[in-house]
């Protein structure tokens, strides 16, 4: 091929994905908002949800050993996973909202290099988790709650392989938010499913078939990381996207880091402080109820990190549509979007919340936890469902501030639930009225999130008619 075929073909794939990001600008801003929500929440939440289960299938498969130390040992581990996923939303989410923004405003120029240079700086972070959870293996199990030598034991051996796996989720985050950030949710979905099913498949096999246990657990999550993660990236070649991920475009420039960091900061507080909200819940659990508590709570946290995935995979859907009309200067489709978002995750919180509190022993049961643990795990599942209902409030509010740019509000926002609210409760709760009042933390400090999210609720709202009304303005003048 000549120069001129070559200049020709550039030009083909040129018009080609200018007239890909045309199309997709239109169905983002003219689309009925319902219509557009639920199609981009669905695939979302499916994926947030195949997110959680994840660690629910490994909680099961291993409880099925019929030790509540092993079970105790895996769920500790939630707390890894949350700092790994810290920063991989950090990244994930920054680039995200940034991105959606840049589409909005029509940079496809930006927007790769937005993409580009946050799978770089991901797949960098993740080596260093990597690195650093090798060399503090010991002591990093006994900060995450792993206080008995078998726990401790059990532990190690899970977290061997989730340090292997942490480079690749952490840019597995990246590209299944550039590609939520595009309205490209339902493929984002694909990758993660494909990793979900081949999680649950390779568990039996690992853990019962080949005999090795937990290390079977964690070696089937590593596998199925890598697998997701190369099905991410193969769609990112292929060109089935808008934004693409090109070595040339990674930036030198700090400010491009900076910028995803500062927009995907409250991202990695909410997760990091979700990893210390573990820590302190599980010494709290074994302080007042030993290995029985421990083991029922790690299991309330999977099942309830359920139910928060339906909530964030809803927000998470949300917000391209919001990153698209904000910037297109759609103010009324902005708060239509926010309010049918609202309603419509709170009703699928309802049910969910109804199902599980009626359901909790039966959900305990199915992860073969001792009698003592299963009535532990049913009354504190039964106290989180009161409180599940309040929790797209406070999530909306957050990713609403941090979607538009207000990363102090955002910031605030995203700290309130676990940092203002979560970790006191757990601290003086169990104090004042011992194994009911660590049960209790949860619902206390959704409460309290719930009724701090109102005034920026109403904030946002006011702020949105004085941008209508200027543009109203402007457009008249």
């Amino acid at each position: 091929m000549d120069m001129s075929e070559t200049v020709v073909q550039q030009n083909t794939d040129d018009e080609a994905v200018r007239a890909l990001e045309k199309k997709q600008f239109e169905k983002m801003t003219k689309t009925r908002i319902p219509r557009l929500i639920i199609g981009l929440g669905i695939p979302t939440t499916l994926s947030m949800m195949v997110t959680s289960l994840y660690n629910l299938a490994d909680t099961y498969f291993v409880s099925l050993l019929g030790n509540d130390a092993v079970t105790a040992a895996v769920s500790n581990l939630l707390a890894l996973m949350s700092i790994i996923q810290a920063i991989g939303f950090t990244y994930g989410m920054g680039s995200g909202s940034i991105i959606s923004r840049l589409l909005g405003k029509r940079d496809r120029d930006g927007a790769n290099r937005v993409a580009s240079s946050s799978f770089f700086i991901a797949l960098l972070s993740g080596l260093l988790i990597t690195s650093i959870g090798f060399i503090f293996l010991t002591p990093l199990m006994r900060l995450f709650g792993s206080s008995s030598a078998e726990t401790l034991s059990y532990s190690k051996q899970y977290a061997r392989w989730i340090l292997t796996a942490a480079p690749f989720m952490c840019m597995s985050f990246v590209m299944n938010n550039v590609l939520r950030a595009e309205g490209k949710a339902v493929l984002s979905m694909i990758g993660l499913i494909v990793g979900a099913l081949v999680n649950v498949a390779l568990d039996p096999i690992l853990i019962f078939s080949a005999g090795l246990g937990v290390t079977g657990a964690a070696l089937a999550t590593c596998i199925s990381q890598f697998v997701s993660f190369s099905v991410l990236l193969v769609m990112f070649l292929s060109g089935k996207t808008i934004v693409r991920l090109k070595i040339r475009a990674i930036s030198r420039k700090f400010a491009v880091y900076g910028d995803v960091i500062a927009t995907g900061f409250p991202s990695f507080c909410r997760q990091i402080l979700a990893s210390l909200c573990t820590v302190f819940l599980n010494r709290a659990a074994f302080t007042y109820g030993g290995d029985a508590a421990q083991a029922a709570l790690g299991v309330v946290q999977k099942v309830f990190m359920l139910a928060f995935s339906l909530s964030l995979g809803i927000g998470q859907g949300y917000q391209p549509v919001l990153g698209y009309n904000y910037s297109a200067k759609r103010f009324d489709r902005v708060k239509a979007a926010y309010l049918f978002t609202l309603g419509f995750s709170t009703a699928i919180m309802c049910v969910f919340a109804s199902v599980c509190a009626i359901c909790s022993p039966l959900l305990m049961r199915m992860f073969s936890l001792s009698e003592k643990a299963t009535q532990i795990g049913s009354l504190t599942l039964r106290l989180q469902c009161i409180a599940m209902p309040l929790l797209p409030l406070n999530f909306m509010a957050s990713v609403t501030f941090q979607a538009v740019g207000s990363r102090a509000i955002a910031f605030v926002l995203s700290v309130s639930r676990q940092g203002l609210f979560y970790i006191p409760a757990v601290l003086i709760l169990p104090r004042w009225k011992g194994l009911i009042g660590v049960q209790s933390s949860q619902m206390v400090s959704d409460i309290f999130a719930f009724l701090f999210a109102i005034p920026f609720t109403i904030l946002f709202f006011r702020s949105l008619d004085k941008l209508k009304k200027n543009d109203e303005n402007e457009k008249a003048v």
